[in-house]
């Protein structure tokens, strides 16, 4: 994996999902492209429901690949705002471009100063080795 396919404008967390923060308080989630590489081709994508509460590590949905089903765990606070609906149809987007039209939901964020203590790119780089 080469470090210039983690985008350093955001953060990580060790169970490789990734945090975009937007100025609106809100921030977007997906999973890293180390992540969707390991799972091999993404055939499902099982996502919570707008209003869900998150506690940063709560399970918050399914990621099914060829190779395995995986959990997806919330790496910061808050509450749905948005899911990405477009994935029920086109599931491998998050395979094509797991920072941009791959992305999984939106939080409202609980506790601003979560996503600080998150990895930033070249901790990830560093925990994937």
């Amino acid at each position: 994996m080469n470090n210039s396919d983690i985008p350093a404008d955001l953060k990580y967390a060790k169970s490789h999902e990734w945090v975009r923060t937007g100025a609106d308080g809100t921030a977007t989630i997906g999973i890293t492209a180390y992540a969707q590489n390991s799972l091999g081709d993404i055939t499902y994508v099982q996502l919570p429901q707008p209003g869900a509460m998150l506690k940063a590590g709560d399970a918050f949905g399914v990621v099914e690949s060829v190779k395995a089903a995986s959990d997806l765990y919330a790496p910061i606070s808050g509450t749905v705002v948005e899911v990405n609906t477009g994935l029920d149809s086109a599931p491998e987007k998050v395979n094509q471009a797991p920072y941009g039209e791959g992305w999984l939901l939106k939080l409202k964020i609980a506790r601003p100063a979560e996503p600080d203590a998150l990895l930033d790119a070249a901790g990830y780089a560093a925990l994937i080795g």
